[in-house]
């Protein structure tokens, strides 16, 4: 791959998974014009043996399989590193969050480390001082999808993905609030109207509006947010 823009190599058991969604729509036309690169590896190509064995028993007992730590390190450093870091996507990490997304938006790309199983030996975890990001507070099968999801986030604020099709200013997370509602045609839908303020032209009233939609949606769905909010640019 060259080492050139903004890249993500994963390293997977299920290649073949990729580029699935983020080879479609703003991203998969900013892939094809290479405003972002993509390089998918199959971890078994490092696996041990005609069988390309990658996991084993776990120590001490206990359900399911582990990872190999030799195997993982190896198909690690396979890849050419390119001052990026090394993410392994995995429920025990640190929740991912857009502070984190843009930080790794701004840097040259990131290696990601699909697991499988009960999850990755903790030897490779250290040897390589692999960090551990997670999605939420919940278990998937493997990695895979959370990879996805971490890369969509990212590529998303590369200068001309989005081109004039969004703008990224007023999203959730943006300045610490979740995003106000949108409104479109029909006027009256069930009922429902779109709030005369959005119509009236007033451009002074429409943002004052939105900013406190914003600020009642996150002081109702996220007070972990809304906390931090108050206490303002330090909190955040």
């Amino acid at each position: 791959m060259p080492d050139t823009g903004w890249s993500a190599t994963v390293l997977t058991l299920f290649p073949e998974m990729f580029p699935g969604p983020l080879g479609v729509s703003l991203l998969g036309k900013a892939l094809a014009k290479n405003l972002w690169q993509l390089e998918v590896r199959d971890i078994r190509a490092s696996g041990l043996g005609k069988h390309r064995t990658v996991d084993d028993t776990p120590a001490g007992g206990g359900p399911g399989m582990v990872m190999r730590a030799d195997v993982a390190v190896a198909a690690i450093d396979a890849v050419a590193q390119n001052s990026r870091p090394l993410i392994y996507l995995s429920p025990r990490g640190l929740p991912l969050t857009q502070t984190r997304v843009r930080e790794l938006t701004a840097g040259p790309g990131a290696i990601l480390l699909c697991g499988r199983f009960e999850g990755l030996d903790q030897r490779a975890i250290e040897a390589r001082q692999i960090e551990e990001v997670s999605l939420g507070d919940f278990v998937l099968a493997g990695g895979e999808i959370a990879a996805m999801a971490l890369i969509e986030a990212c590529v998303r604020l590369i200068p001309g993905v989005l081109g004039d099709h969004a703008s990224t200013s007023d999203e959730s997370f943006a300045a610490g609030l979740l995003e106000y509602p949108h409104y479109t045609r029909p006027q009256e839908f069930e009922g429902r109207s779109i709030p005369d303020v959005l119509t009236g032209g007033n451009h002074s009233e429409i943002s004052k509006f939105r900013t406190e939609q914003a600020r009642r949606l996150t002081r109702m769905r996220r007070p972990d947010l809304w906390a931090l909010y108050e206490k303002g640019p330090k909190g955040l």
